[in-house]
């Protein structure tokens, strides 16, 4: 088994930046590969990144390339979600989740472990 902790969220203007984390925490050797999901109300969960932490190799959708930067600290089994440029339209719950696994790319894989999220609220 794995968990996952989110920490992060918030409230910010449209144009801030905020930084979410993900601990992972028991059978991290699952953990291999690793994305961030947001779902707004009324919306369908959407993949925003990925990651392969072993090698670093990172995934982005069209929504958020070139704002958003996911990293890893693999000493501290922990991944981030940089949101820079952030708009009303990212506002969302956002899930950290791990195990993943299917047919490349990594975001359209299914992931097994889930974190209980974190709220991002961007105003205009």
């Amino acid at each position: 088994q794995v968990q996952l902790v989110e920490s992060g969220g918030g409230s910010v203007q449209a144009g801030g930046s905020l930084r979410l984390s993900c601990v992972a925490s028991g059978d991290i050797y699952y953990t291999n590969y690793m994305a961030w999901f947001r779902q707004a109300p009324g919306k369908e969960r959407e993949a925003v990144a990925s990651i392969y932490t072993v090698s670093g190799s990172t995934d982005y959708s069209d929504s958020v390339k070139g704002r958003f930067t996911i990293s890893r600290d693999n000493a501290k089994d922990t991944v981030y979600l940089q949101m820079n440029s952030l708009k009303p339209d990212d506002t969302a719950m956002y899930y950290c989740a791990g195990g993943g696994s299917g047919f490349p790319p990594p975001l359209k894989f299914e992931y097994k472990y889930w974190g209980q999220g974190t709220q991002v609220t961007v105003s205009s």
